[in-house]
């Protein structure tokens, strides 16, 4: 069988669906890359954006993952953005994950990032072998667990500031950090209730020096800044030099089909705001 080039326009979400199941008496996770030939980091980005919102569907958070590489080819230029994406998915919701069929140059490319970042590969010839292994694993899901806040409402409060003169809401993420889903919830309905409040639409200029989305909360993350930038943004700038924030929301971008206009520093994001009013206003 020949491979399928991995494009985007390919990888529609019934494609994807026919290849992300969960077998609920076995608590795993089964993705099937056999046969795709992922070429650039757009489409590994959109397949992968597909899982975490089915696992974010499934109720669970917490899957053995299971995952068929037969035929499966992923080029260089794409690679850098599967390893980046997998490590954060399993890091989020694998209790353990079993690889099989893996052909003998993506063997070697995920061989090679096990011994970097020190994780186990658990590469198997075939299926069976793979299920075999998984049943050693420990299944360590719990009752759902009820995150404590780490912000307090004040803390989040002071973070926000709006200049009417300007049209803009500034949101300050320095050093700050979204370690699940409820830390998202709480910043996301604080800035949706303020905005509210002003009866209007505003650009955005966020600053995320020294900020950390830990993988846990990126998918409730990406799913409330989405839904906030169409009903309230009239265009969003970002600056965050060098941090692995900025490195997570290019790679986000790219399947995602939003500008991350990320800029080096506050004055330079404000130009661009300049740039987007005056666009909007000719």
């Amino acid at each position: 069988m020949p491979q399928l080039a991995a494009t985007r326009a390919a990888l529609s979400d019934a494609f994807l669906d026919a290849r992300i199941s969960f077998h609920e008496a076995e608590a795993i996770m089964e993705a099937d890359f056999s046969g795709l030939h992922f070429t650039n980091s757009r489409a590994v980005n959109r397949f992968y954006d597909r899982i975490e919102e089915r696992i974010a569907a499934s109720g669970e958070d917490k899957w053995f993952f299971l995952v068929d590489y037969s035929d499966n080819r992923i080029d260089p230029e794409a690679w850098i953005a599967f390893a980046r994406r997998g490590r954060a998915l399993n890091l989020a919701y694998s209790m353990g994950t079993v690889r099989f069929d893996v052909g003998e140059a993506t063997r070697a490319q995920i061989e090679r990032s096990a011994g970097t970042e020190n994780f186990d590969a658990n590469l198997l010839p075939d299926r069976d072998s793979a299920l075999a292994r998984l049943k050693t694993f420990k299944n360590t899901r719990q009752r759902r667990i009820v995150h404590t806040p780490s912000h307090g409402p004040e803390d989040i409060r002071r973070r926000i500031a709006f200049r009417p003169e300007e049209v803009i809401m500034e949101v300050d993420f320095s050093q700050f950090t979204f370690a699940n889903a409820r830390d998202v919830d709480d910043v996301y309905d604080h800035i949706e209730e303020r905005i509210m409040e002003t009866d209007r639409k505003w650009f955005f200029l966020i600053n995320y020096e020294g900020c950390r989305i830990e993988p846990a909360a990126w998918v409730r993350y990406a799913s409330r800044g989405k839904r906030l930038n169409l009903a309230a943004s009239l265009g969003s700038v970002r600056y965050a030099p060098g941090s692995e924030t900025e490195a997570d929301i290019r790679l986000r971008s790219e399947s995602q089909d939003f500008e991350p206009n990320i800029r080096n520093t506050r004055e330079e994001a404000l130009e661009r705001i300049a740039e987007m009013r005056a666009e909007a206003e000719a």
